[in-house]
């Protein structure tokens, strides 16, 4: 797809995205209305201290259109969360185009660590429906075993040294099945060789969502659980123990992370959010950073 067609679809979306979200306040609106009713029905309710047939059916109907309401404004909401999505799979496409025309930004390190702090809070919240499990890659939830990341995705690489062995944050490039191998680029553009020829088993998608703690806690890593995480204001990956899982969706979990120049062997806690902690097998991983 060309530039210019880009840019029109983009604009296509940004511009359904605001009548979605006139829509939704639109149906907020509907539904504060029927609530103040059903709370006024309540109220009187209570001062006659009886309930009459008469109210019985009021309060069934005033009832009925508020489920009926918030029904609808959740389906306004999905759709609206649906063309974000969309809109940052244009962005993130375009954003590769460039970088195959040659267009490579340079991006300095101070700004990189930036950016990958900013960026984590918006990965996007799973919202399922009532009795909906949350997908893979969905907060501590894996991938699927024959899952293949897509062009940029972010993953964990390994990369393994003469000296020593780095799990590092790096952005898909292509997959070969032929060879069952990824090229990666790693994030950190002070490497001369930041191009990366991987094999599968090396790559570990990071979650493309974020779980919420208030209606899938089961999607995150309990306490006591041994993970890999983006150490902050690194590039590089390390082994930590969770030491506080997020209480909302916006928390990040508390993390120790091993450290022989510490007493206990660990880190004081250390805030990461769910977009840089993955799980390993540590037994089966002849290759683990510490």
């Amino acid at each position: 797809m060309s530039f210019s067609a880009d840019a029109a679809t983009f604009q296509e979306r940004l511009k359904s995205l605001y009548h979605l979200v006139h829509d939704i306040e639109e149906k907020r609106k509907m539904s504060e209305h029927n609530l103040t009713n059903i709370t006024k029905a309540h109220e009187k309710i209570n001062q006659d201290e009886k309930v009459s047939p008469n109210y019985q059916q009021k309060l069934k109907s005033l009832y009925t259109a508020a489920v009926a309401d918030a029904a609808q404004e959740e389906d306004k909401i999905r759709q609206a969360l649906a063309k974000i999505n969309e809109i940052r799979v244009i962005r993130n496409e375009r954003r590769i185009q460039v970088r195959k025309a040659g267009n490579k930004e340079t991006i300095g390190r101070g700004a990189l660590m930036q950016m990958l702090k900013t960026s984590a809070p918006t990965l996007p919240l799973w919202v399922g429906k009532v009795g909906e499990k949350p997908p893979p890659l969905c907060g501590a939830v894996p991938a699927d075993p024959f899952y293949i990341a897509k062009p940029g995705d972010m993953v964990a690489a390994l990369v393994v040294g003469a000296e020593e062995n780095n799990w590092i944050l790096a952005e898909v490039v292509s997959f070969n099945p032929a060879t069952n191998k990824y090229e990666v680029d790693d994030i950190d553009q002070e490497p001369k060789n930041r191009h990366i020829v991987l094999s599968r088993r090396h790559v570990i998608p990071l979650p493309l969502m974020r779980a919420n703690p208030e209606t899938d806690p089961h999607a995150l890593f309990p306490q006591g659980s041994v993970v890999m995480a983006h150490y902050p204001q690194t590039t590089c990956f390390y082994k930590a123990v969770v030491d506080k899982v997020p209480t909302t969706a916006t928390e990040e979990y508390g993390l120790l992370f091993e450290d022989k120049t510490y007493a206990t062997g660990f880190s004081p806690p250390v805030p990461v959010p769910q977009r840089y902690i993955i799980s390993i097998n540590f037994k089966k991983s002849k290759h683990v950073c510490t």
